[in-house]
Parts: structure tokens; C-alpha cells; sequence
């Protein structure tokens, strides 16, 4: 064996994993960039916090009722053409927002379905991309792709939310979606110089349902999964919609402007790409289970302390610290399915990993009625300790990782 096959080359030496690194930056900035402009936009036009937890909760529905499906028929298309369908995709709905907002013409009602059809793109993101980046760098270096992929989105949403309120500040929400319009020019390009091509598995007798029950059987044999899966869950319910209600909170209770939320909401992500940087550099194999369960606990204890807290420093410093922690769990989350599952299933148990994701909605159904009823702090404050004590409930599941 020779010294350079001995030895793969590093991550940002491979090509094919630079446009695709480059295609999820897009993804993601253009997402928080979004995500925000929308809850202003929402919470200023109808003033109701439900309805603006019921914007991000659109986001992920897709992942719930579709993930599973996309995850089985994955390695029937080629990855490749399915990717730049997703992001074609997205970059017209953003045209579409744009264009709407330009004519006078958009409503809440458009950003529900636009939200929508996001949240297929998105549930489409495991089992396409990031299955695409592991078959590119190989599993041996997963972890260190995943540190770098999430490094990225994490870099994103200390970008995004900063951008989007300045933009939203001094032009409205057309001008944010306009600037996704741009974005998505480069990821569009990205795919198309894409050399790695998957392939498409020949198919046999089984169906979509039947490859579905497959995978399910293969979590089921395999504690690890199983217990990976519950933690995905749990924060997917109990500690993800919470970022729905950063600008009611930061217009409401913190009473900040729209350039100033847009900073706040950046702080968590802050501290996710602070985090990431400590994943790649520390964080060893026999870790891994530590920084995904400790990192989720970390961010349900510091979302509650930010939903508490009446100053804005506080609150930007309990927000830095829910995205360290959000960090450990979100890079360990696809590198575990990955590396615990057979090559033959890896597709199918990442869109698995997107419906338990997809389960979100059920949180922020929950998180929307009771900030309704008792006051967005106290209803991100309720969730954040209902999702520790179910942490805590659960742990039987979850330490065989």
C-alpha cells in the first residue's frame, strides 16, 4: 500500500466534498436568514405567537410525514440530479416570496406554504447530501465531515439572523428573500460541477414500504440506534421550536428592534460554531455518545435560563450557550446513524433520522398553545425543563450509545 492510499487526503482536499460543504452553507444560510424575516414578519402582521411557532413548525412537518419515504426511495434516484432538484426547488419559492412582497401582494398564507415546501427540501438533507458527503470522504472520516458541515450551518445562523434583521429593518422581507435568490445561484452551480455520481440500485422485488420496514427493523436490533433516535426526538419536541419564539421574546419581552433581535438570534450561533470548532478539535470516537447527550442536556437547561432571564446580555449569553450545546448533539447526531448502520442501510435509517426529526411539530403545537396561554418566556421556559425531565426519564433508552 502506498503512502497517499495509506493516508486520504484532508476534507477541503476533495473537490466533490467542497461543493457539497458549499451547497449546505447555502441551505443553511438561506434558511436562518428566512426563518427570522418570517417570524417578524408574522408576529408584526397578526401579532400571535402561535401562528408564528406554526410557521416554523411547517419547516419540519415534511420531515415527519415524508422523511421515511425519502430515506427508502433515496438510492432509486441518482443523488445528484435529486439534489439539484432540491435546490432549484427552494430557489423559486424564495423568487416566488420575493416577487409577491415586490407587488404588495404577500400574505402570511404564502409564507405557510412556501414554509412548507422548504421543509420537503430539508427533509430531503439526510438521506441525499449528507448521505452523499459520507459516501464522498468514506466513514472513517464522518466525524470529522459532519464537525464541518454543522460548523457551517453554524456558521450560518451567527450570519443569517444578522443579515435578515438589518435587511428586514431597512427594506421589509422582500429584500431578505431576494438576497436567498442570489445565494442559491452559487449552490446551483455547485451541483452541477458535482463529479461523484451515486448511481441508482437496481430494483427488486421489495417496495417503498417494504425497504421502510427494513430499516426500521435494523434500528430495533441495534440499541445504539434506538437510544440515538430517542434523543433526536426529545429535542426535536422539547428543545428545537423554542427558536421559533426568538423574535416574540426579543420584540415583546426584551422590547428590541428588529437589527437588535437579529443579533440576539445570532448569539446562538455564536456558540454552535464555537462548539463545532471544540468538536473537531477534541472530540475522539469514545466521546461521541458523551458530547450528543451532554450537549442536548445543555441546551434544554440553557434555553430555559434564556426564556427567564429580563436583560438582553443575558439572555445573548444563556443563547451562546444553547448553541455549544447544540453543537455536540447536532454534529454526533448524523455521525452516529451513519457509522452505527450497514453501508446497504445507511439511506434508509437517515430518513428515519428525519422523521424522528420530523416529529418537531408536535413541539411547537405545544410551545405555540402555551405561549398563547401563559407568554412565550414562560412557555420556552416549561418546554426547556419538560424535555430534562423526559431526558432524564429516558436514559434507559438512551445509554446503550
Amino acid at each position: 500500500m502506498t503512502a497517499s492510499a495509506a493516508v486520504p487526503p484532508r476534507l477541503f482536499a476533495e473537490p466533490d466534498f467542497i461543493r457539497l460543504w458549499g451547497v449546505g452553507l447555502v441551505v443553511f444560510l438561506v434558511r436562518w436568514l428566512e426563518l427570522l424575516a418570517v417570524g417578524l414578519f408574522a408576529w408584526q402582521a397578526t401579532g400571535s405567537a402561535f401562528l408564528v411557532t406554526m410557521l416554523g413548525m411547517l419547516r419540519i412537518l415534511p420531515m415527519g410525514l415524508f422523511g421515511a419515504v425519502m430515506g427508502a426511495m433515496a438510492e432509486r434516484v441518482e443523488a445528484r440530479t435529486a439534489l439539484m432538484v432540491i435546490v432549484l426547488t427552494s430557489l423559486a419559492t424564495s423568487l416566488a416570496l420575493a416577487l409577491l412582497s415586490a407587488a404588495g401582494m404577500l400574505a402570511v398564507w404564502h409564507l405557510a406554504i412556501a414554509s412548507f415546501v422548504n421543509g420537503l427540501a430539508w427533509a430531503a438533507d439526510n438521506p441525499v447530501r449528507r448521505m452523499m458527503i459520507g459516501q464522498v470522504v468514506g466513514a472513517a472520516r464522518m466525524g470529522a465531515a459532519m464537525s464541518a458541515d454543522v460548523g457551517s450551518n453554524n456558521a450560518s445562523r451567527m450570519l443569517g439572523p444578522t443579515i435578515s434583521g438589518l435587511i428586514f429593518a431597512a427594506v421589509g422581507i422582500g429584500g431578505a428573500f431576494f438576497v436567498s435568490v442570489l445565494l442559491y445561484l452559487p449552490a446551483v452551480a455547485a451541483v452541477l460541477t458535482l463529479r461523484y455520481r451515486s448511481g441508482v440500485a437496481v430494483a427488486g422485488g421489495e417496495g417503498v414500504l417494504a425497504r421502510i420496514q427494513e430499516g426500521v427493523r435494523a434500528v430495533r436490533r441495534d440499541r445504539r440506534l434506538v437510544g440515538t433516535l430517542v434523543v433526536t426526538v426529545i429535542f426535536n419536541i422539547f428543545g428545537w421550536p423554542f427558536t421559533s419564539l426568538i423574535p416574540v421574546i426579543g420584540q415583546g419581552s426584551l422590547a428590541l428592534g428588529p437589527e437588535a433581535v437579529g443579533l440576539l438570534a445570532s448569539m446562538d450561533g455564536v456558540g454552535a460554531f464555537l462548539g463545532a470548532l471544540a468538536m473537531a478539535a477534541w472530540a475522539k470516537p469514545a466521546l461521541y455518545a458523551r458530547c450528543y447527550v451532554g450537549g442536548m442536556a445543555m441546551y434544554l437547561a440553557m434555553l430555559t435560563v434564556f426564556a427567564l432571564v429580563p436583560h438582553p446580555l443575558l439572555a445573548g449569553a444563556a443563547l451562546l450557550l444553547t448553541g455549544f450545546g447544540q453543537a455536540g448533539f447536532s454534529i454526533m447526531q448524523a455521525t452516529l446513524v451513519y457509522t452505527l448502520t450497514a453501508p446497504e442501510l445507511r439511506s434508509r435509517v437517515l430518513g428515519l433520522l428525519s422523521v424522528c426529526i420530523g416529529l418537531g411539530p408536535i413541539g411547537f403545537v405545544h410551545l405555540g398553545l402555551l405561549a398563547d396561554a401563559v407568554g412565550a418566556p414562560a412557555a420556552c421556559a416549561i418546554s426547556g425543563v419538560e424535555g430534562l425531565l423526559v431526558l432524564l426519564a429516558t436514559r434507559r433508552l438512551w445509554r446503550a450509545i
